[in-house]
């Protein structure tokens, strides 16, 4: 199947075009940017240039920053054609209701990824704690925002989500993995004072889960749920592709997360079905409705 990719920037020249490259599903017909294209691929800057140009390609990637996303994905859904969003799906909740109802509606596939749970030890994770008490639970997510996002202040914009931007990546995880659901009951998130979006978080669920985000991590970075049970702990480390179980590497093995990613949008598009879980944004959305802000140093990259 031919796909076209929108969006080349950092997490597509990263991620997405080595994942479609790798991919006996897919074959990369164009790609959509105002940042550059891929050599030997038809570019273009406007979606209805590539619309018009490719008529018979059915199914389209966004790797759009989530606050641009949604003209561009209803624009394609209004086509008929299939669509995959890189996470977060949309930058609020009323756009991905809508666009969902849409590809319901079109009879197109929607899928929205979260990549972090196509991480090696994450199914391996959840299928050990299905049948476990868990009497407590944390995660640790601090990284260092001037290494993962170089320069790109529309990170603290509006829709940019600031710290939740990896901080999603462990809730979908945490969504994925626990047998119960869960719900924030309690949230402090800290703002520099020249930005609109935060650079830290401590929230508070209910079932004794907590998470600790922070953007201003020096040295080794740390990705880490820690999962306590009646019948042992649980840590999930490097994102989610390492797992171990009461100190314990399991040596979990995957197919490595956006390859996994593919392979599950080409058996969407054949199967004409959607995939869309908006348990980690919801999560997200109720810790700005319950936080309380803090404000912090400056920060400039």
């Amino acid at each position: 199947m031919e796909i076209i990719l929108c969006a080349i920037g950092k997490i597509a020249r990263d991620q997405h075009i080595p994942a479609i490259a790798a991919s006996k599903d897919w074959d990369l017909a164009a790609t959509v940017s105002r940042s550059g294209g891929v050599d030997g691929v038809p570019g273009y800057t406007n979606i209805n240039d590539a619309l018009e140009a490719h008529p018979d390609v059915q199914v389209y990637s966004l790797c759009h920053p989530a606050a641009p996303r949604y003209d561009v994905a209803k624009t394609l859904i209004e086509n008929g054609k299939d669509v995959m969003l890189e996470k977060p799906p949309g930058a609020t909740l009323a756009e991905i209701f809508d666009l969902e109802r849409r590809a319901r509606d079109a009879g197109v596939s929607l899928y929205a990824t979260w990549h972090s749970r196509q991480a090696d030890g994450v199914q391996a994770a959840a299928d050990w704690l299905k049948s476990r008490t868990i009497t407590r639970a944390h995660i640790t997510w601090r990284e260092d925002v001037r290494l993962w996002h170089p320069g790109q202040d529309w990170v603290f914009d509006p829709g940019g989500m600031g710290v939740f931007d990896p901080g999603i990546n462990a809730l979908s995880i945490l969504t994925h993995i626990l047998p119960d659901p869960v719900h924030l009951t309690d949230a402090t998130l800290e703002f520099p004072s020249n930005r609109a979006m935060p650079i830290a978080a401590d929230l508070t669920f209910s079932g004794h889960v907590t998470a600790d985000f922070d953007w201003r991590q020096d040295g080794p970075q740390t990705w880490e749920i820690e999962v306590e049970t009646t019948d042992g702990t649980l840590i999930l480390k490097d994102g989610g592709a390492r797992l171990f179980i009461d100190g314990q590497d399991q040596n979990a093995t995957g197919m490595g997360e956006y390859p996994a990613l593919y392979a599950q949008m080409a058996d969407l598009v054949r199967d004409r079905k959607s995939n869309v879980d908006l348990a980690p944004m919801i999560h997200l959305s109720d810790a700005f409705t319950l936080g309380r802000r803090k404000t912090v140093d400056a920060f400039e990259f």
